[in-house]
């Protein structure tokens, strides 16, 4: 008769129950880490992507700004300087009804309507006697032939400053680009004429129009006004 195999003492039954929970505890603290380290890769990266995202969004801004061209500032009124071709004339004022028959072309100065043009671009051409009351308020009225490629036009609305200022296109002009101020005209072939910011300096704002500093908006808007 064969004999009955010894029992395994019970003290290594308890020790093996307390290594399974030892080895259980030391397995969940091991995801437990797992799950901390990846949470915290998750937030650093969350917070490098939104780092990287401002300074993107800041760059683009930036880039906005620096690209877009921006107006040009001129000193208001001007000191005397004499400039290359500048035609002067002696055209009086008066507020009139109707169409008026202007001494040049365009006009730099005379009788005109009581509105006053609101300063800006103009993709149409705009009415005289509207704009030659803008040019008594010390605005530049700067016309500009309609088969003027784009490249030049850009080129002169680079030129202008913010305010006081109307672009516009005109009929039958005397040569590509005219600058008109109050009784002051300047003829030019070219946007990239040096004369055109002597102009602005000189006559632009200037005190020596019948209106110094009256207003260039909240009169009339023509047809045609894209800013």
């Amino acid at each position: 008769m064969s004999a009955t195999p010894p029992v395994p003492p019970k003290v290594k039954q308890q020790n093996t129950v307390k290594q399974q929970r030892a080895a259980e505890r030391e397995r969940k603290l091991a995801e437990f880490k797992k799950r901390e380290a990846k949470a915290k890769r998750n937030r650093r990266i969350g917070i490098w992507s939104a780092v990287v995202g401002g300074v993107a969004v800041v760059g683009l801004i930036v880039a906005a700004i620096v690209l877009t061209p921006q107006p040009v500032s001129y000193s208001a009124g001007g000191d005397g300087s004499k400039i290359e071709g500048v035609e002067t004339f002696e055209n009086g004022a008066g507020h009139v009804e109707g169409v008026v028959d202007y001494a040049q072309t365009p006009p730099a100065g005379g009788e005109h309507n009581q509105a006053w043009l609101n300063c800006g671009v103009y993709e149409q051409p705009v009415p005289n006697e509207n704009a030659v009351h803008s040019l008594e308020h010390g605005a530049i009225w700067v016309t500009y032939d309609s088969e003027l490629p784009a490249a030049e036009l850009e080129a002169l609305k680079s030129h202008l400053p913010s305010t006081y200022v109307v672009l516009s296109p005109f009929e039958d002009l005397p040569s590509p680009i005219v600058l008109s101020g109050w009784n002051t005209q300047l003829a030019l072939d070219s946007a990239d004429d040096e004369r055109i910011p002597a102009f602005f300096e000189e006559y632009w704002k200037s005190q020596n129009v019948p209106e110094p500093g009256a207003l260039c908006t909240g009169a009339f808007d023509a047809p045609g006004k894209v800013s």
